[in-house]
């Protein structure tokens, strides 16, 4: 039982830590911007921009919370699932999966206690504006990204040694 609860805590305390940064961030946004202001932290390129919305990426699904909310308890459930059946000694896979369920549940807290998710993050990538962010948005980006690279390149190296020691 012990061994478990090792695995868990390391993870489980930087999904913690991640929901905390992405919950102060909105809050000191909420609390002392207005809708619509920005302040520049680096020229044009980079600004902190208040910002809701409602639906996701690229204001796409406005409106649509019951879908939110069923779509974050799948992936929740997936995740969970997943990280107590393959994670154990994969420790790529358990924080691709921590960065996953801190995104989510960032943007869950907000779509439950606001109807909406405060986004503040105002990139320029060359002359493209990309769409405005936050800290979960940001944690589910990278929970994706170290899932796709754990699943092209590591994992099958590992079942190609999984395989090599029961031979």
């Amino acid at each position: 039982m012990k061994k478990k609860s090792y695995r868990l805590l390391p993870i489980g305390l930087m999904t913690l830590g991640i929901i905390g940064l992405d919950q102060l961030t909105k809050q000191l946004v909420k609390r002392n911007m207005e809708i619509g202001e920005s302040i520049e932290v680096f020229g044009e390129y980079l600004k902190i921009t208040s910002h809701r919305n409602e639906g996701a990426a690229w204001g796409i699904m406005q409106g649509q919370m019951v879908f939110f909310y069923i779509v974050t308890a799948v992936v929740l459930a997936a995740m969970t699932y997943i990280y107590y059946k393959e994670a154990k000694g994969k420790p790529m896979l358990q924080i691709g999966i921590g960065f996953l369920v801190a995104g989510a549940i960032g943007n869950l807290i907000d779509r439950v206690i606001y109807q909406r998710v405060i986004d503040f993050v105002d990139v320029l990538i060359i002359n493209y504006s990309f769409p405005i962010f936050n800290v979960a948005d940001a944690a589910l980006t990278v929970g994706v990204a170290t899932l796709i690279i754990y699943f092209l390149f590591f994992d099958k190296e590992e079942k190609k040694g999984e395989l090599n020691a029961d031979n």
